[in-house]
């Protein structure tokens, strides 16, 4: 039963993490910590970011959860920082490799599903390189869990090519 458990609390914590990174992103990397995000928005040949700072928002949490986890005999706090660092994982080969191409055999997917993920962010930065740029203007700030239209609209590319 204590197996059941704590893979639910790892399952509900990487759910629960969409909804922080969903927040983080449209309040605060769009909000005050713009200065840190707006390099993701701006088209530039530099292998990193300021925007990669944000890690260790995600990244302390969860080892300080896992390493408090483990003191206090491997309670939910261990599983709660699995989920999150699972999440992270996720949304590095997502965000990196799928959709900004820096893990080449991801980025060469024909999954519907993932192009979908794909289609959701670029929308997102579609505004990003015109000269009258907003962040306001921006849409779909989730990762994993994107608006409809664009499963719809990976799984008509998916046909139109197969036809």
């Amino acid at each position: 039963m204590i197996y059941l458990v704590n893979t639910f609390i790892i399952i509900v914590s990487f759910l629960l993490m969409e909804a922080v990174a969903w927040l983080m992103h449209r309040y605060i990397m769009h909000g005050f910590l713009w200065y840190l995000h707006k390099d993701h928005h701006i088209p530039h040949e530099h292998k990193l970011e300021k925007n990669d700072f944000f890690v260790l928002i995600f990244v302390i949490p969860s080892w300080l959860l896992m390493m408090f986890g483990v003191m206090a005999g491997c309670d939910y706090k261990l599983y709660m920082g699995i989920g999150i660092t699972l999440y992270g994982v996720c949304y590095f080969l997502i965000h990196d490799g799928l959709i900004h191409g820096r893990i080449k055999f991801l980025s060469k997917t024909k999954n519907s599903k993932l192009l979908a993920l794909k289609y959701g962010h670029i929308a997102h930065h579609q505004h990003s390189t015109k000269p009258d740029y907003k962040k306001e203007n921006d849409v779909c700030y989730g990762m994993l869990w994107v608006p409809l239209k664009y499963f719809m609209m990976a799984k008509e590319k998916k046909e139109q090519k197969s036809v």
